[in-house]
């Protein structure tokens, strides 16, 4: 299966309400939460208004003639914030096109945009048992802190 990653358009920044609740960690056997729970304003902080900013910056992946992920990043204090300087990111796929590379692909790509828009560093918020703590391994996040269930990790660009 081919996917392609580009830059998100105007047009599809509401996607990125879907791709935060699909981002949402749901851990096996446990229900997944209502969509209610994205009016909870420590995960409005990730999409009200996206694109309105400076630091918005976004992509997505495209398969099978639709988007399938997204990934975006903004200076926000939300779950994995560090400081003023550095954008939290968040990265979502749709369930049935997760294990396939998609993810690593916008994870590179993203990492390369930011480092040409002069960022030197990006963090994100992890729940320990997320498959995807694996993958950001792998791209050079390293843990900070943590909570009782939730890794703060930073990658340096």
């Amino acid at each position: 299966m081919h996917s392609t990653v580009r830059e998100i358009k105007e047009e599809e920044y509401a996607l990125l309400e879907n791709f935060l609740y699909e981002a949402i960690f749901v851990p096996e056997g446990t229900p997944a939460p209502p969509r209610s729970i994205l009016s909870l304003p420590e995960l409005r902080l990730y999409v009200d208004g996206f694109g309105s900013r400076k630091d918005d910056t976004g992509l997505v992946a495209e398969a099978d003639g639709a988007v399938v992920g997204a990934i975006w990043a903004r200076i926000m204090d939300d779950y994995g914030h560090i400081d003023g300087e550095t954008p939290s990111l968040a990265v979502s796929l749709y369930r049935e096109y997760r294990g396939r590379g998609i993810g690593t692909a916008l994870l590179r790509e993203m990492l390369s945009l930011l480092k040409r828009k002069g960022y030197e560093r990006v963090s994100l918020s992890v729940q320990k048992a997320n498959y995807a703590l694996k993958m950001y391994e792998k791209a050079g996040f390293e843990v900070v802190d943590e909570t009782e269930e939730e890794y703060i990790m930073l990658r340096r660009l």
